[in-house]
């Protein structure tokens, strides 16, 4: 019988273990919804409109950040973030393909 070597980049797979982790919190989700249905917009609306602590808010925003899932653009005191919609496309796609659905390219 022949054995198969799975062999895996760990800066690949560090990468994709922190994307997901930031994709599959709830509050997180709730936090990229708003973004996608307002476009760019500031923590401050974001955590009134939702309702949460603006350390919270920023915190789940860090995560988000550093896993590539949102962009941060400074203007004077506050930040704007937009989602970064080629990066979640990616991560829906390596979801879908895992599951084994179709892809389409």
């Amino acid at each position: 019988m022949k054995q198969t070597k799975v062999r895996f980049s760990s800066d690949k797979l560090n990468y994709s273990c922190n994307l997901m982790r930031a994709l599959a919190h709830p509050l997180r989700l709730k936090i990229l919804e708003y973004i996608d249905q307002k476009g760019e917009t500031n923590v401050n609306k974001i955590y009134h409109e939702l309702q949460i602590e603006q350390s919270i808010t920023s915190q789940h925003l860090k995560i988000l950040r550093l896993a590539g899932v949102v962009i941060g653009r400074r203007e004077g005191k506050k930040v704007y973030y937009t989602i970064n919609y080629p990066i979640v496309a990616k991560a829906g796609r390596a979801v879908d393909r895992f599951l084994g659905k179709t892809v389409a390219a």
